[in-house]
């Protein structure tokens, strides 16, 4: 009875850890890491939440791995920059379109 009480207490800190990760996800807040955080508080009871958690350190790891691939870092530098160059260009157009009106207050012209 004891036991299960624990489990119970362990379930309910990590829902509460997890639902905060979730939410931290839309709001400011390291997301993923309070995520993995509440996984973690799971794993110390649950053997289905070592084993997720397992996968996804072995998932983290390959795609680290990955990404210091030279390959992958030029393409991944190369995408970033033009992501950077239209942000560029579609700002540079509305400053000369409506100079520096917020959106919500932007008139036709």
């Amino acid at each position: 009875m004891l036991h299960r009480g624990w489990q119970a207490g362990v379930f309910a800190i990590g829902l509460a850890v997890v639902v905060a990760g979730v939410a931290m996800l839309a709001l400011p807040g390291p997301g993923w890491v309070v995520i993995f955080a509440g996984m973690a508080i799971w794993a110390t009871e649950f053997v289905w939440a070592q084993i997720v958690l397992r996968w996804t350190k072995r998932k983290v790891t390959e795609a680290a791995q990955r990404a210091l691939d030279p390959r992958a870092r030029r393409r991944n530098i190369a995408l970033t920059a033009i992501g950077a160059v239209i942000i560029l260009v579609l700002g540079s157009i509305y400053l000369w379109r409506f100079g520096l009106v917020p959106p919500w207050r932007a008139k036709d012209g």
